[in-house]
């Protein structure tokens, strides 16, 4: 299984996007004043302003630097995926170079901004340096460019916490000598002073046998390693006032399909400070989101809620655990009690929140210490389960925080190994740089990274690591909601939007439907639980954001898939009540139909006719199944495009589905298509208008990026998406792999790059070698390119592309029927025998063959603009919710 790198929560870009959509934690929660607060912007004069609002100062006639009397360097090619501060500029060091910080004594963050990049007579790849702060050794033979195309970053942010003598602090970055013309390099140094959070309590230092305490020293030096806000949203410095720190999205790093539920806290409960511990520690936000394992103690009883954290190995770790009962009717002792593992070792049994904090709402944390062994890279595990011994009125587990530190070593050492590059494809980064007098340009990597720096700018950067290891799924919305968030039956909201407290209420669901009974059949709760024999875990299909799906089977034989909603996610009444509104008044072959659905007793289930091909998805990659032949790919293309024709011009009002990707493009037993998950859907502008401004949702890797960064949704955004499907369908490869390097994570970037470049063919699935003819090959490849351009007004209409496909479709049959394909299935198009990630064997990492079809995508939002429809008429029905096959919550 494919790891994610290490998090570093600093160095990605999407806390701050996170942060600029949720404005969450922006209050001023915090008690602590630091004494020390320089940040400098290494290579500049005067002063700036970043995304933040923070203020950086130049380091030009700086007395921390007073030698440094000119500016310094500026990157040859500023990715636009880089905030301007502090990396417009950077200092850069062919010999020691020392800054020193008159500070006062005690405990500082230090954090060291990197943009590895080519600069003024330097390549990227030739930096390697160590940077020492007075004895402490933070990094040794470090090669920011490898470790950011290793991690796919477009920067990096690296987090100390050293201890300051009164001397105050010398930091040194020495070029190292193993390597010819190597430099050192920095483009911003953040001090800012930290009261004692690590001395105050004694960990335990988890062995295998009984824990014994570990006392942290004063003067250690530590790396923060990771910082997640677990069930909640990233946190931009700003929302974790005085401290500055970064808290990232911990849903990144959950092992499996096992995500358990994420909830806020309950309106009637305040987070409570004390004494022992202040509101320092953590922010509100951290304490005021959590992730259990959720209501189904059957289920619960059965896994882990587990996270893996690949680490630098022969290192101690400190892992603090943050926990706060937010929720009733967790209330008194016993209710929810749970074990913790660390590194597959008990490091806690019988962990009982209420008893450790006295109450709801209080915060408290555990300290543990993991010691690692070995060189390179290590996975950490962190895990939950319900400990049975206690008989707990709840088999579940919580947690609201989680901050991973490594120890400096015996030597004064918190040096680690660069990061292995990924496996190189036949097209080799060196190739993709531009060239220039015989020497490389950088156009530094297209970066997968989001970055809102002041103004939202589109990135895949921390989306790439969301899917860049494995059948995983998101527990909650990243974004803001568009409606009603409560667990609420649908009738309570009628037609509109507004919410109702669920504490208001007694109604059980029963009432009038107020959609049409001849497209929508409304369900009793009976007829769904006699379907699925009781919601047998054995029919179960998938478990999604939303809640689980199941196949079920009627009294007259018609087989269904089911969709559950849980009551504990927080997407629900939204997406449920958009489905059944949009698809009960759509009818169309390439849809897929709502049979009906159910809200008796409160529940919330869909239901559909069952698709028995499955997602397109899962005949393209990571699979068992046979690959498809071209022809039945175009076929299938045609048939998603129709679909999407017919939302954007056939129905009454233009309907904008925002979430077009290959896992909800469906197949029946006939291998049509139709698209299906309309809970996203929007209906689009009037005739006064060209946009709908709304929240950004989507799924990453699909996302349009004028919409991501106008948050003005068209049909246009829909049509980007269906670019990347139809690249996809090309190359057989994810929209996103971070398995890859940097450059080609993102499958859009990449294909429009080799497009461009004439080498697309390099990259198209081998086992099409051969299979398309030059001119359909042409012909789709170009229609493609033109659905991913960056803005929308260069795409067309999704009329366009269909009848672009069906003309690649005819150039491909013509071929094949006047033989200019030959026998042995050859043709003027070439295709290399190693292909990005086209490979079908095991041996490939992003490859790996499986049974079952899970698949990992997130979600955010997308648009698109079109016209007139075909087969508008005639339906037949047969239908899985969005997530069915390969569920993922949003």
């Amino acid at each position: 299984m494919k790891m994610p790198p290490p998090f570093l929560p600093f160095l990605t870009s999407l806390l701050l996007v996170a942060a600029a959509i949720a404005a969450e934690g922006s209050v001023d929660n915090s008690t602590f004043s630091p004494r020390d607060y320089i940040l400098l912007d290494c290579g500049s004069s005067g002063q700036t302003t970043d995304a933040d609002g923070r203020t950086w100062n130049g380091d030009t006639g700086s007395k921390y630097a007073p030698s440094l009397n000119s500016v310094g360097s500026q990157a040859s090619n500023q990715d636009s995926s880089v905030p301007q501060y502090p990396y417009l500029t950077a200092r850069v060091f062919t010999s020691p170079f020392t800054y020193s910080f008159p500070l006062g004594a005690g405990r500082k963050y230090l954090r060291l901004y990197f943009y590895p990049s080519d600069y003024p007579n330097h390549a990227a790849n030739d930096s390697l340096f160590a940077v020492t702060a007075g004895p402490i050794t933070l990094l040794h033979n470090f090669s920011a460019y490898q470790t950011s195309l290793a991690l796919n970053f477009a920067y990096l942010i690296r987090e100390f916490s050293v201890n300051v003598s009164s001397a105050g602090l010398n930091l040194t970055f020495t070029p190292s000598t193993n390597r010819s013309n190597s430099y050192a390099f920095i483009n911003g140094i953040e001090i800012v002073s930290m009261p004692d959070i690590f001395s105050t309590v004694t960990p335990l230092l988890i062995t295998g046998s009984t824990p014994t305490e570990y006392p942290i020293q004063d003067d250690w030096a530590m790396e923060t390693v990771y910082r997640l806000n677990v069930g909640g949203q990233a946190i931009s410095p700003s929302g974790d006032p005085g401290m500055y720190r970064s808290w990232g999205d911990d849903s990144l790093y959950i092992y499996g399909a096992g995500i358990g539920v994420t909830y806020s806290a309950d309106p009637n409960v305040t987070i409570q400070y004390s004494a022992s511990l202040p509101e320092y520690i953590a922010p509100t936000a951290v304490y005021a989101t959590a992730r259990s394992m959720g209501p189904d103690p059957s289920v619960n009883i059965n896994y882990n809620l587990s996270w893996i954290l690949p680490v630098d190995a022969g290192f101690f770790y400190l892992a603090r655990l943050h926990f706060c009962e937010i929720q009733y009717p967790i209330t008194k002792l016993n209710q929810r009690v749970f074990d913790i593992f660390l590194d597959n070792e008990t490091a806690y049994e019988g962990a009982d929140v209420i008893a450790w904090s006295s109450g709801i709402g209080k915060p408290v944390y555990e300290d543990y210490v993991v010691a690692t062994t070995g060189s390179g890279l290590m996975d950490l595990w962190v895990a939950l389960h319900p400990d049975r011994k206690r008989k707990p009125e709840y088999f579940d587990a919580i947690l609201n925080g989680m901050e991973i530190f490594k120890l400096q070593d015996s030597s004064n050492n918190l040096a680690g190994l660069n990061p292995d590059l990924p496996p190189q494809p036949d097209v080799e980064p060196d190739k993709i740089l531009n060239k220039k007098n015989g020497s490389k340009s950088s156009t530094t990597p297209v970066i997968v990274g989001a970055v809102v720096g002041g103004v939202a700018v589109i990135g895949l950067c921390f989306l790439a690591l969301v899917l860049c290891r494995r059948k995983k799924s998101k527990g909650k919305d990243g974004s803001a909601t568009d409606g009603p968030s409560g667990w609420l039956p649908l009738s309570l909201y009628g037609n509109s939007h507004s919410a109702v407290s669920a504490k208001t209420t007694n109604t059980t669901g029963s009432y009038t439907s107020s959609l049409p009974s001849n497209l929508c059949r409304h369900f009793s709760f009976a007829e769904i639980e006699a379907a699925t024999n009781k919601f047998d875990e054995a029919l179960l299909l998938g478990v999604g954001g939303f809640g689980k799906v199941y196949r079920g089977e009627f009294d007259d034989g018609t087989m269904v898939a089911i969709k559950r909603g849980n009551p504990m996610s927080e997407q629900g009444v939204h997406e449920f009540q958009t489905e059944i509104e949009m698809l009960s008044k759509l009818r169309h072959r390439h849809l897929v139909s709502l049979i009906g659905y159910c809200e008796d007793d409160r529940e919330m289930i869909l239901v559909y006719d069952y698709m028995s091909r499955g997602t397109l998805r899962e005949h393209l990659y990571k699979t068992q199944k046979p690959p498809l032949p071209w022809k039945q790919r175009l076929e299938i293309c045609i048939g998603a495009a129709r679909g999407l024709h017919y939302l954007h011009t056939g129905a009454k009002h233009t309907i904008i589905h925002r979430d077009v990707k290959t896992t909800n493009i469906l197949l029946d037993e006939k291998w049509v298509a139709k698209v299906s998950d309309f809970g996203l859907s929007k209906t689009g502008p009037t005739l006064d208008n060209t946009h709908v401004s709304t929240v950004v949702k989507g799924s990453f890797g699909y996302l349009d990026p004028e919409y991501f960064r106008r948050q003005q949704l068209t049909e246009k955004s829909d049509v980007y998406s269906f670019g990347v499907v139809l690249f996809e369908v090309l190359c057989a490869r994810p929209a996103l792999n971070t398995a890859l390097p940097k450059e080609q994570v993102s499958l859009a970037e990449w294909a429009l790059h080799c497009q461009k470049k004439g080498i697309l063919d390099q990259i198209v699935d081998p086992y099409l070698k051969g299979k398309i003819y030059p001119q359909c090959f042409k012909k789709f490849a170009e229609t493609a390119e033109k659905c991913v351009s960056d803005q929308g007004i260069d795409r067309p209409a999704t009329g366009d592309v269909l009848w672009n496909l069906e003309f690649a479709l005819q150039l491909q049959e013509s071929a094949e029927e006047s033989g200019s394909l030959t026998a042995d299935g050859t043709s003027d198009v070439e295709n290399p025998a190693t292909v990005i990630d086209g490979k079908r064997d095991a041996d490939d990492p992003s490859m790996v063959t499986r049974s079952t079809t899970t698949t990992s995508t997130s979600t955010i939002s997308i648009g698109g603009q079109s016209i007139i429809s075909q087969d508008s008429e005639g339906l037949t029905p047969s239908a899985v919710f969005s997530q069915i096959m390969n569920p993922e919550g949003r």
